[in-house]
């Protein structure tokens, strides 16, 4: 069932980012520990692959990428469905790229910082260093990966938050956010962007 686009915030559609604090999910280069309680001899530890995959013992190759824990766990049991009878696995990440979200533009300190803690924009425009001078801080714009291919945008405005105390209206982000503050005042930014046209606004690079 295809993916109805949610919101920005964290409050929509799960698969655009509607849970606040969500399960981890695989990306490549994460190494995982698989381990077998009843058949230890199939115990091994599983490196994401650039495509996806992970190389399993004797089952081949399975597409891990973008799935939790629990789900790994799932794959893991099944590839090993009519090999191994009803197979107990317990699975634990032991390497994974930690939390990140990216700030551009008109800050003090432009660059990516770890997200260690629930964190808003306006909260990652100070990690930042802050808003300068020439900072048009009225169109702060949200960039948010839904997939490999498209962004969602919102556009905050900051200025009437933080002049107003409406910081309810504030967006939590989200592992991969990219928050852009401008120089000039954007016309318009569509909803949904591709990445390629995310360089009318920022450099795509850093996302």
């Amino acid at each position: 069932m295809a993916a109805k686009p949610g919101r920005a915030d964290g409050l929509g559609n799960p698969l655009l980012g509607g849970e606040r604090r969500p399960l981890y999910r695989l990306r490549p280069s994460d190494v995982a520990e698989v381990t077998f309680t009843i058949s230890p001899e199939f115990n091994q530890t599983l490196t994401v692959q650039p495509d996806g995959y992970v190389a399993v013992r004797d089952a081949g190759m399975v597409y891990v990428q973008g799935l939790t824990l629990p789900e790994f766990g799932d794959a893991i049991r099944g590839a090993y469905h009519g090999y191994l009878h009803d197979p107990e696995v317990a699975v634990a990440l032991k390497e994974f790229e930690r939390p990140y979200f990216v700030v551009g533009g008109e800050v003090g300190r432009p660059g990516k910082y770890e997200l260690r803690t629930d964190t808003t924009v306006a909260e990652a425009v100070e990690i930042a260093g802050g808003l300068t001078s020439q900072a048009k801080h009225s169109q702060v714009v949200l960039f948010r990966r839904v997939d490999d291919d498209l962004v969602e945008t919102r556009v905050l405005n900051l200025k009437k938050m933080l002049k107003t105390n409406g910081l309810r209206e504030d967006a939590h982000l989200r592992p991969g956010d990219f928050v852009f503050v401008p120089q000039n005042a954007i016309s318009k930014v569509a909803r949904f962007l591709t990445k390629p046209t995310m360089s009318m606004y920022a450099n795509p690079a850093q996302f």
